[in-house]
């Protein structure tokens, strides 16, 4: 079966000192919301996540990757799609 990777959340964070040590909290919220928790346990292998430096606000931004079926994924897009950037300013 053909499975996607996709950004299934995305956060930002301001300019802190070590961004691996803010991102814990927000993460963890993530994962223990309905939708955190149907990502952890449809997702093909563990998702990932990645830090990158967000040059428009000068902080950093989180985004969480994950592998899903096609039909995991089409009934992500159904059903979960306006939670992906949920948390974006």
């Amino acid at each position: 079966m053909a499975t996607l990777k996709v950004i299934l959340y995305q956060f930002n964070m301001g300019d802190v000192e070590d961004p691996e040590v803010y991102v814990a909290e927000p993460l963890w919220k993530w994962q223990q919301s309905d939708y955190g928790q149907w990502c952890m346990e449809n997702s093909v292998e563990t998702p990932t996540f990645g830090i990158s430096t967000d040059v428009v606000t000068y902080g950093y931004k989180c985004t969480v990757y994950g592998v899903l079926k096609e039909q995991d994924y089409t009934f992500h897009q159904l059903k979960w799609s306006g939670y992906v950037n949920f948390n974006r300013r």
